[in-house]
């Protein structure tokens, strides 16, 4: 038997989302915003040489120029005010999360409820000033070695690296706005317009090499069908849970005694989500980028870290795999599901998993659960994550879409829709709460009324 709340969103339509105003009003901000984000994409960082930049990131689009390229929303290779995204924003939350883990002070402040999540946060916007200020600064530099810049010095580093993070903080602005009044995470969604935005592109580029010859028609369609195998996987393993069986016992109050309940506790097979992919991608493809920008200009550690830890090396894929199955099990275990606080609060709640005793018992049981499930969510992100690679490195495959930028795409996706799920579900628990307050002041009324008066 559906319970209402099913029947409800089994009952959701086109219909209800054009009554739903405030929804309507939400998407509509929502989709506004991220129209300016992608018209900042192609206003130019000033002092930029645009020919010479056309045709560096022309040779340079195949390899790391492209995949930077497309997290940026097309921004980096047109250099524009947004050339450096939101990645900072996105470092320095992780860094600030990882601290907080370890950090007794930053631990009390996550204990503090909205005001300490509001001091965390500020210590979030200074490190992502910091970050964007050494990436910006760094960017300038290779720009100025690299004769891209029509006339270098002091001043046209200074004006860069004041463009690119004043573009990076209005971003940070931009998605906080999206979360608080729009739809959806708003730093979440400027990833995935940027990524979706250099879709049509990539699929262009790499349809025209089929029809040149360059690449098999049974090569396309194989690629094809595996992107939608791929996604049909990652959305499958995005929603996969393990439920742990949560017992309540019998509680007395006053005179009532009130029967034991009983619910689940979920644990998803990624519960880290795509933070371990970002972050290992972004330590492993410093060295790389570094060397796109400074062409010519390679020193023998970097000529040797090229050599064995280039994009589709065996030791880089190793060492990418390695680090997400490192981060994976760091991230989820020390931040999104600590096993000690969850066993503390499900002792506090008077609750217990059946045939364990609460404390613990309970705490070592979860975390024997949570290496299992981690085990299997790390091999399924390397696995995602090294398949664009591999595609790249061995069959020369220039459309990249896979590994980080599919997982952000169907995880964005899926949560926005959920998002809009639940408005429209309040929007008809609002009706139906207006619906029954009328018919109880009609029901009061018709009582209320008097007979005629007997004479």
């Amino acid at each position: 038997m559906a319970s209402a709340a099913e029947q409800m969103a089994s009952n959701l339509s086109w219909g209800t989302l054009g009554k739903a105003t405030e929804l309507r009003q939400r998407i509509f901000f929502t989709i506004g915003l991220l129209i300016i984000y992608r018209v900042g994409t192609y206003i130019p960082v000033p002092g930029i040489d645009a020919a010479a930049l056309r045709e560096f990131m022309s040779d340079a689009q195949a390899g790391i120029g492209g995949i930077l390229s497309m997290f940026t929303g097309g921004a980096l290779g047109r250099m524009g005010v947004f050339a450096l995204g939101i990645m900072p924003y996105i470092s320095a939350s992780i860094i600030v999360q990882l601290v907080a883990t370890m950090y007794e002070p930053w631990k009390q402040l996550r204990k503090e409820g909205e005001q300490g999540r509001r001091k965390i946060n500020q210590y979030t916007r200074y490190g992502t000033v910091v970050l964007a200020t050494g990436q910006a600064f760094a960017l300038a530099n290779s720009l100025q070695a690299g004769d891209l810049a029509t006339s270098p010095g002091m001043f046209f580093i200074a004006s860069a690296v004041i463009t690119l993070v004043g573009g990076t903080m209005f971003l940070m602005w931009l998605g906080e706005q999206i979360t608080a009044r729009g739809i959806g995470n708003g730093i979440s969604l400027i990833i995935f317009v940027g990524i979706v935005a250099e879709i049509p592109a990539a699929a262009a580029q790499f349809l025209s090499q089929g029809r040149s010859g360059a690449i098999s028609p049974v090569v396309i369609i194989a690629v094809l069908l595996m992107v939608v195998a791929v996604i049909g996987f990652v959305v499958f393993m995005e929603r996969a849970l393990r439920k742990i069986h949560i017992q309540y016992p019998r509680r007395q109050v006053g005179m009532k005694v009130y029967d034991g309940g009983s619910s689940h506790l979920p644990i998803k097979v990624n519960p880290a989500g795509v933070i371990p992919a970002i972050f290992a991608s972004a330590l492993l493809l410093l060295p790389t980028t570094v060397s796109t920008f400074n062409t010519g200009q390679q020193g023998p550690v970097m000529s040797t870290l090229m050599a064995y830890f280039g994009p589709g090396q065996p030791l880089y894929l190793l060492f990418y795999a390695g680090m997400i199955i490192f981060f994976t099990f760091f991230y989820a275990r020390e931040v999104s599901f600590k096993v000690d606080e969850v066993a503390d609060n499900l002792k506090n709640q008077n609750g217990f998993v059946p045939g364990i005793r609460p404390g613990a018992k309970t705490a070592e049981y979860l975390d024997y659960v949570l290496v299992r499930i981690l085990t299997l969510g790390s091999i399924y992100l390397a696995a995602v994550c090294l398949l664009p690679e591999v595609l790249r490195s061995q069959w020369s495959i220039p459309f990249y879409f896979g590994g980080t930028s599919v997982l952000i795409v169907v995880s964005v996706t899926m949560d926005t829709i959920n998002q809009v799920q639940s408005h429209l579900l309040a929007y008809q628990y609002e009706g139906l709460i207006e619906k029954s307050q009328l018919r109880g002041k009609r029901s009061k009324n018709k009582t209320a009324r008097k007979g005629p008066a007997r004479r």
